[in-house]
């Protein structure tokens, strides 16, 4: 008769556990999730971190280690049209014109155009929806027509 692997088996004979040990074990997983995140500087001195702080650096953490690049910025922080467009993606002449249309406002600095982050993200946030809304439309009529998984005939040679 031959023994079946159960899905969590490791293959490795298991371990008795007293209820003592798994009180324990209890014990300390209770520790852990009620503990405060500290951060502990060079000198040795620990700071206790907000929750909110905690898990705005774990998600930091996650998305460097990830390879993702991050930029931090304040929302009330101002922008040059040329950081804008950076930021953007897009050419200056080409974010002007959006300012100029009124699509993302701006404020005057003596002669300068200055844009707040909060209203270059909101920008970006509002052209990234609605790409991804019609790049799933296209998706939608391609698959309804049956042209979706079809691939283009590249023996047109001109």
């Amino acid at each position: 008769m031959t023994k079946q692997k159960q899905p969590h088996d490791t293959g490795v004979g298991s371990v008795p556990i007293s209820d003592g040990e798994k009180a324990e074990i209890q014990r300390l997983y209770e520790q852990l999730r009620s503990a405060e995140a500290k951060l502990v500087g060079p000198d040795g001195k620990t700071t206790v971190l907000p929750n909110n702080i905690y898990s705005f650096l774990h998600r930091l953490l996650a998305e460097l280690k990830a390879g993702s690049s991050v930029t931090i910025l304040q929302a009330k922080a101002s922008l040059t049209t040329v950081e804008a467009s950076k930021l953007l993606g897009m050419s200056r002449q080409f974010l002007i014109g959006l300012l100029d249309k009124g699509e993302i406002p701006f404020h005057m600095v003596g002669t300068h155009r200055r844009i707040y982050a909060r209203d270059v993200l909101a920008y970006k946030t509002r052209r990234d929806v609605e790409r991804r809304k019609l790049l799933d439309d296209l998706v939608q009529a391609e698959t309804a027509e049956g042209i979706y998984d079809r691939m283009p005939d590249d023996s047109d040679s001109r």
